[in-house]
């Protein structure tokens, strides 16, 4: 069962929506965490709410430094975080550099979800 960790900063609003995704899209067949490097220790209420709007319920998750998640990857996915984000031994690394929707307004916010579901929906097709 591929591993997949999603990277950024705060892990509050890209990597959780990322995580999000794989769970909505790819269900039992994959195991997909997130983390920080400097996590906020909150998940944003906007994105609580925006993947409320698609039947995901991010209430549930927090927000997590690295040193929180153990074990080896199949694909670690950075979210854009250049050198905040520390290199990750993994079979596959992508950066997505997707920018931080945290002071978006909604239509900019539902933008960066709306991509960061479609980059998971191909990167689960590609594994």
């Amino acid at each position: 069962m591929p591993r997949i960790l999603f990277v950024c900063v705060e892990n509050s609003n890209r990597s959780q929506m990322a995580e999000a995704f794989a769970h909505l899209l790819g269900g039992d067949r994959i195991e997909a965490f997130s983390a920080g490097s400097r996590p906020s220790g909150r998940i944003n209420p906007k994105a609580i709410r925006f993947m409320g709007e698609l039947g995901y319920d991010l209430a549930t998750h927090a927000s997590k430094s690295l040193d929180e998640v153990e074990g080896e990857f199949d694909a670690v996915i950075t979210m854009g975080c250049g050198d905040n984000c520390p290199w990750i031994p993994a079979k596959r690394r992508e950066d997505w550099g997707l920018p931080d929707p945290r002071d978006m307004d909604d239509d900019g916010y539902r933008a960066v979800r709306d991509d960061i579901g479609r980059r998971v929906q191909a990167l689960l097709a590609s594994l």
